[in-house]
């Protein structure tokens, strides 16, 4: 039994990798739809689908539709228990499920200054207080769970906690952003991952890259890992 999955752009769409990841990195068959962000058929794309004017949206086996990431990320769990996708421990699970709940709905400063740019990183971004607050409260998360894992993933074996966060490392790679020593490791690790490494290759070779995206910085080679 298939899962249908839609997606955007690979090397722009944060929230189109954090549906995708669960997929793969579990082993869930899944047969990925592409519809390009700012395209003239994209609303229609979703619509056609089943989804509501956003990306990723998800058909079920059954046919269910779940039009928002963190649907997408619950039901998986919940039809799959058996994959260690969230952690087993009632504490780490619970600071799992905040951390991700936190991503869904916070952090806009960092979003917004920072689009996730898989095609090119960039030289001299200064993050504003807003954003420094975002990275501090990243990197308070990020370091209390680490220490508890000792890694390389959030809870030792990668799940949805770090699918939710894969955007915010690459984010934090491709700005060059201020963290701890911890938090870096953390990031290495998330861009070294061959799920990260394959949706990079797969977007660099399929994607054009798209003049919204562009910042008023001088750009260099993003980061492999």
């Amino acid at each position: 039994m298939t899962y249908k999955l839609l997606i955007g752009q690979r090397i722009y769409s944060s929230w189109s990798l954090r549906g995708w990841l669960p997929f793969v990195v579990h082993d869930i068959p899944v047969t990925v739809h592409d519809t390009l962000i700012y395209g003239d058929a994209f609303y229609d794309d979703v619509v056609s689908f089943g989804g509501h004017r956003t990306v990723p949206v998800v058909i079920t086996p059954e046919g269910a539709i779940l039009t928002d990431s963190l649907s997408i990320v619950w039901h998986l769990a919940n039809a799959f228990p058996d994959r260690g996708m969230l952690p087993a421990d009632k504490i780490a699970n619970a600071k799992a499920i905040n951390m991700m709940s936190e991503m869904h709905s916070g952090f806009t400063a960092l979003r917004s200054a920072c689009p996730m740019n898989l095609a090119t990183a960039w030289n001299d971004f200064v993050p504003d207080e807003a954003v420094r607050g975002d990275l501090a409260r990243i990197d308070e998360l990020w370091t209390d769970v680490l220490a508890q894992s000792q890694g390389p993933f959030l809870f030792g074996e990668y799940g949805l906690a770090d699918a939710y966060f894969a955007p915010v490392a690459i984010r934090i790679a491709g700005y060059d952003l201020p963290m701890s020593d911890t938090s870096r490791a953390y990031v290495t690790a998330q861009l070294a991952h061959p799920a990260i490494q394959q949706w990079r290759e797969d977007g660099l070779s399929n994607d054009t890259e798209l003049g919204q995206y562009e910042m008023p910085l001088t750009r260099k080679p993003f980061p492999k890992r």
